[in-house]
């Protein structure tokens, strides 16, 4: 793709310093751009990757604005890390060819589902009774849309996407390959002679603007639904599992689980790995770091660690305790070798 930086600013904004007439082709990173690259600095460490760049444009806050004007062009925003991700948005939908609406002859489309104007459905895709797909979706090859479910106008699904019965989602939203939203819970009732299944009679309920990572799956709640609110993005590989609830704009990286019926507030992350046990809930603004296992309920927002070795449960239980009271013990045996050491001098200040 081809574009000038006066064009990029037209469209998104920002101080312009340079010739608007300036050749862009391609974003780039700093250490990687040339001649005919727009590139972005937000993080200050990475100064001195300015100097040096070969970028033939450069996004930066108003601080560098002379250090980048130096050099050469710049766009000059608040900031310019959201200045870039609105520009890469800006040139996929330049770069990449929408799909056409209408669906492939190898399609299978149920005459009782709806298809809003403008959908795509792609080849062996298949559509149930009952599903309505919204205003310019995009339904991709050999997706399978269960009856009765929904897709709101906008969306995105990508080759080989499940939405089960009864299953929503809503508009704009992006869910990526080989995700599986609606399949069972992990419910059975135990016996001597073996597992009884619970039939899992909820659903899934997703909002707007979500984004679904690859080989994600999120279950269908057992009787009530499982739910993720507006703006949710999942990273690949995430486990939802049956009645969870997601509060909006909360995000997770790859390898996360969510246990059962735990409920998770509005704008949290959880770093990858990380697991999270059933029945709890964790309060908005709450940051869980990479690999935590969290077992109890959080009530307060911030930024919470921790992960404890496998053991015996009834040891690792009265280690948990006593790792909790370290901090405590730390300080008291401190105080001890304070006043003991305060004794000797003591001592030695008195002998003759």
């Amino acid at each position: 793709m081809r574009t000038t930086l006066g064009d990029i600013v037209s469209a998104l904004g920002g101080e312009m310093a340079g010739d608007a007439g300036l050749a862009i082709e391609r974003i780039a990173p700093l250490d990687a751009a040339d001649d005919r690259s727009i590139a972005f600095l937000s993080n200050p460490r990475y100064r001195s990757q300015l100097e040096a760049t070969a970028a033939a444009a450069v996004i930066v806050a108003p601080a560098l604005k002379e250090a980048a004007c130096a050099r050469g062009a710049a766009i000059v925003t608040p900031d310019p890390y959201l200045y870039f991700a609105r520009l890469t948005q800006w040139w996929a939908a330049r770069a990449r060819p929408g799909a056409a609406p209408g669906v492939h002859p190898s399609a299978v489309v149920d005459a009782g589902a709806v298809i809003g104007a403008g959908v795509h459905i792609g080849a062996l895709a298949v559509v149930e009774a009952g599903a309505q797909i919204g205003e310019g979706a995009v339904i991709g090859p050999q997706c399978h849309i269960g009856r009765n479910a929904r897709v709101g106008a906008g969306t995105r699904l990508a080759a080989q996407v499940v939405l089960g019965f009864d299953c929503s989602i809503g508009a704009r939203g992006v869910v990526h390959s080989g995700v599986v939203i609606g399949a069972d819970g992990f419910g059975f009732a135990p016996t001597r002679e073996g597992y009884v299944k619970i039939e899992q009679l909820g659903a899934v309920r997703i909002g707007d603007d979500v984004e679904i990572g690859a080989n994600t799956c999120i279950d269908r709640g057992a009787l009530g639904d499982t739910v993720l609110e507006d703006g949710v993005k999942l990273d690949n590989l995430i486990q939802i599992a049956h009645n969870v609830h997601i509060g909006a704009h909360t995000a997770m990286a790859g390898c996360a689980a969510v246990a059962g019926s735990t409920r998770i507030g509005a704008r949290c992350t959880v770093g990858g790995g990380a697991g999270i046990l059933g029945h709890l809930e964790i309060v908005d603004d709450v940051h869980i770091s990479a690999q935590s296992t969290v077992s109890h309920s959080i009530r307060r927002p911030g930024v919470y660690s921790g992960f404890f070795p496998l053991d015996d449960n009834r040891a690792w239980e009265k280690n948990a305790v006593t790792l909790r009271q370290l901090y405590q013990l730390r300080e008291r045996v401190r105080t001890l070798e304070k006043r003991l050491a305060e004794g000797g001098q003591g001592e030695q200040e008195q002998t003759p």
